[in-house]
C-alpha cells in the first residue's frame, strides 16, 4: 500500500490499542517512532489540553479571521482565537479529541480538512501548527486543499521543523507511556525552506518566516 493509501485509512495515533485517546485522558505523553525504527517527536498532550501560551496567542494576534484550525486536537488555539475575537473553527479527525474540545464548549467538527467544510473558499486564515503539516504525509497536497479553503487574500500559517532543510515522507505509528501502540500512518515533517518548494506547487507563496522560542512559523499567502 502506497503512503497515499495508507492516509485515507490511517490517522495520527489511531488504530491499534488507540494511544492518542487514553494520552488525552490522562494528559500524557506520546512517541512518534518511524517503521525504521527511529525515534521521532515526543508530544506532550498536557500542552496540547493546556490554554494557549504566549506564543501561540501571539502568532494568532496578527492574523485576520475567520480562522480554520486543522487537526485542532483538544482545541487550544480555538480556544485562544475566539478569546482574540476571530471566528474560528477546529477539524479533527481524532473523534476523541473532538470530544474533549466540545466538552469545552468549543465549535469543533469531527472532519477531515479534505471532507467538504463550512466556508470553503472564505476563511482568512488556516492554521498548521504543532506539526500537523505531517497530515496525511504529503505536504504539497496537504497545502493545495488549505489553499482551497482560503480566500482571495488568505494566509496558511504553518509550523516547520527548525532544521530549514528537512523534508521527509515516512510512515510511523506513536506509542503512549504505558507502551500502547497505533496502527502504522503516513506522515511528513518539513523545514522552512523545504515548504516553500511544497508552497509554490501548491500556489501559494512564502510571505514570511520567523522563530520565537525554539518554534518556527511561516506564512504563506495566495
Amino acid at each position: 500500500m502506497s503512503i497515499a493509501e495508507l492516509g485515507r485509512e490511517a490517522t495520527f495515533g489511531s488504530g491499534g490499542s488507540e494511544p492518542y485517546a487514553h494520552a488525552l485522558r490522562r494528559e500524557g505523553q506520546l512517541t512518534l517512532v518511524r517503521d525504521q525504527g527511529h525515534p521521532g517527536n515526543d508530544y506532550d498532550l498536557g500542552r496540547w489540553m493546556a490554554a494557549a501560551d504566549d506564543v501561540d496567542r501571539a502568532i494568532l494576534a496578527g492574523e485576520s479571521g475567520p480562522i480554520l484550525d486543522i487537526g485542532c486536537g483538544p482545541g487550544r488555539m480555538v480556544a485562544a482565537a475566539i478569546d482574540l475575537g476571530f471566528v474560528s473553527l477546529g477539524v479533527d479527525v481524532s473523534r476523541a479529541a473532538v470530544k474533549v474540545a466540545r466538552r469545552a464548549g468549543l465549535p469543533v467538527l469531527a472532519r477531515s480538512v479534505f471532507d467538504r467544510l463550512p466556508r470553503e473558499g472564505h476563511w482568512k486564515t488556516a492554521l498548521l501548527i504543532d506539526g500537523n503539516i505531517g497530515i496525511g504525509g504529503d505536504p504539497a497536497a496537504l497545502l493545495t486543499r488549505s489553499a482551497e479553503l482560503l480566500g482571495r487574500r488568505g494566509a496558511v500559517l504553518v509550523e516547520t521543523q527548525p532544521d530549514d532543510d528537512v523534508d521527509d515522507v515516512f510512515t510511523a505509528h506513536v506509542v503512549d507511556e504505558d507502551g500502547r501502540t497505533s496502527s502504522t500512518f503516513p506522515w511528513a515533517e518539513v523545514g522552512a525552506t523545504a515548504l516553500a518548494r511544497h508552497a509554490a506547487a501548491a500556489g501559494l507563496e512564502l510571505d514570511q518566516v520567523w522563530r520565537i522560542d525554539s518554534r518556527v512559523f511561516v506564512r504563506l499567502c495566495r
